[in-house]
């Protein structure tokens, strides 16, 4: 029996782009079984791998004890493949018949799911992000999002305030884009975020119509957040870990992008695009920049400009 230690991100955005490494390594090696390494807050996204064994949670120590932990609990299995997208020290101290490690392909200027991809010699045609669902999140979804008029999936919020596009311009996008002239006539509109990000999604909640409004601000577990994706017609949203799992479902995703690069993180696949204002990342993102007290960064970013860009891409994919 082959097994697989797959070692990857604290943060939820760089965790899905990782799936597809793991989702090939799974076509490659059909029955292995997996252990997944990665911090508290993606670790929901990996019950569903098939033959997972089980998921380590793995939440930031000082002087890196962390890892000290990982190598306790994985150092007395001898492993067929261990995948270390963190570049960890101590994992190549771990028995295992084929290591894999990020190394200076994290440092790449291209796309991560590209720079990942390298890794199993898949640069030019990488692995796309993979999730799996279980029965209960299906039904979870079925139950959050009954069948009715199309879905509009909205993402207000983002890990730190200068990547968030300004509430009302969500709202009036979404209204745009499911009036009679928009893209989705009479849809609904599907708003999603943590509980912990409350305070930007609230806004939008307040300002959009009750009766055509899903409320999926809270704790969904994020394979159900994923099962709902499914069922949207459309997802616009800043960048973040969920315009990533938007994009792996295979639902039309639109990110919107200030200060942070499109090249390394725009939503991947076909049907993906991302759009941003007049300033390029390098004009927008100043030095010395404070993550916790710095205002929005998207402003040059217009609702005719989103708008847009969302039309454009209904009409490249429908």
């Amino acid at each position: 029996m082959t097994r697989i230690l797959f070692i990857t991100s604290n943060r939820l955005g760089d965790a899905v782009l990782s799936t597809g490494v793991l989702a090939r390594l799974l076509a490659d090696h059909p029955g292995a079984r997996v252990t997944v390494v990665c911090g508290p807050v993606p670790a929901g996204l990996f019950q569903g791998v098939p033959g997972l064994e089980r998921i380590i949670e793995l939440p930031k120590l000082k002087y890196s004890l962390h890892w000290w932990q990982m190598w306790r609990r994985c150092v007395l299995t001898l492993w067929d493949v261990v995948v270390d997208l963190r570049n960890a020290p101590l994992s190549y101290a771990l028995p295992a018949k084929r290591q894999i490690h990020l190394g200076r392909a994290g440092k790449l200027d291209v796309h991560r799911v590209a720079s990942m991809g390298s890794l199993l010699g898949l640069e030019e045609s990488p692995p796309a992000p993979k999730l799996w669902t279980l029965p209960e999140h299906e039904t979870a979804a079925n139950a959050l999002v009954p069948k009715g008029n199309p879905v509009l999936a909205l993402g207000p919020t983002a890990n730190w305030v200068g990547k968030t596009w300004p509430p009302d311009r969500f709202v009036e996008l979404a209204l745009r884009l499911t009036g009679p002239d928009g893209i989705l006539p009479g849809g609904r509109m599907m708003v999603i975020s943590h509980s912990s990000e409350r305070p930007m999604a609230q806004p939008v909640l307040d300002a959009l119509p009750k009766d055509r409004t899903i409320n999926l601000v809270g704790d969904t577990p994020l394979l159900s957040v994923f099962a709902c994706l499914k069922r949207a017609a459309f997802y616009v949203g800043n960048d973040s870990g969920l315009m990533h799992m938007a994009a792996a479902s295979g639902t039309p995703t639109l990110g919107l992008f200030g200060p942070s690069r499109e090249q390394h993180y725009a939503p991947w696949g076909g049907r993906c695009r991302s759009v941003r204002g007049e300033k390029s990342y390098d004009e927008v993102f100043p030095e010395d920049y404070d993550y916790r007290n710095a205002p929005c960064m998207m402003t040059d970013v217009s609702v005719d400009l989103a708008e847009a860009a969302a039309r454009n891409l209904w009409n490249e994919v429908i």
